[in-house]
């Protein structure tokens, strides 16, 4: 397969006459291009420190390559309130959580253990993909993973997220820089919701969140993470996955 990308991407350049070095540079380049697009890294990372995840997260983007691929980072925190960039908002209550200022878009929510996230650090250039395109294809993966569990889940335009019964359960906030992504999405599975009654969750008053244990579905951040890293490497393409052998999430 590789030798007829390789053939037909030749003869086509060759037709429009370029014959330097940059031509010889891309026809090298070009199968790297072409694996490391559908190649994906999935790791699952356990309970991890959320200021300690957010830096590496910054650091893996602003080192990457354009050879670099791509990356799904599975795992949970503990307690902590997170904003977006352009939120003010604090906790409508006085709690001892944390409140930890990031770069990502969205307003204020929480995460806590038994929330399963998923870090998308994917390039979005090299993909040709638009922001909005993306935002689609995780809110059609977590329905499909819900699904997959007996969950109907759904969209709400202007809303950014998933929801269920009205409620809820799936959040969003995606970071782009020099054309790659971080951060990435939350889903509730089995956590204390308590900790979001003292915000406007994601910017919106009065609007209730609901858990996959709530909704009567009994499983562990493993099962639903790895349903979730299935359907979204296949709605994004990736066609060559590899599995790190971290210590799975608890």
């Amino acid at each position: 397969m590789l030798s007829e990308y390789r053939n037909f991407f030749y003869f086509t350049v060759k037709k429009k006459c370029i014959r330097n070095s940059t031509f010889v540079n891309l026809i090298a380049l070009f199968p790297f291009f072409v694996l490391n697009s559908h190649q994906l890294i999935v790791r699952n990372l356990g309970l991890a420190d959320y200021a300690g995840t957010y830096s590496e997260m910054q650091d893996f983007t602003r080192g990457r390559q354009h050879q670099t691929v791509d990356e799904f980072w599975l795992l949970q925190h503990n307690a902590i309130y997170t904003q977006g960039y352009s939120c003010s908002q604090v906790p409508l209550l006085p709690t001892k959580i944390p409140v930890f200022s990031t770069d990502r878009g969205g307003q204020l929510t929480f995460h806590g253990p038994g929330q399963l996230i998923v870090y998308l650090l994917i390039d979005i250039n090299r993909r040709k993909q638009g922001v909005r395109n993306l935002v689609n294809a995780i809110e059609s993966a977590v329905i499909a993973t819900l699904r997959h569990f007996g969950i109907n889940g759904t969209t709400k335009p202007n809303a950014p997220g998933v929801y269920v019964n009205e409620k809820k359960i799936a959040s969003l906030g995606i970071r782009v820089r020099r054309g790659c992504t971080y951060h990435g999405l939350s889903l509730n599975v089995d956590m204390d919701t308590a900790p979001f009654e003292a915000i406007d969750v994601c910017g919106f008053q009065n609007l209730e969140v609901t858990t996959m244990r709530e909704l009567g579905i009994k499983c562990g951040l493993d099962e639903v993470g790895l349903c979730c890293t299935e359907t979204l490497a296949a709605e994004l393409d990736y066609r060559q996955i590899t599995y790190t052998k971290d210590t799975g999430i608890q």
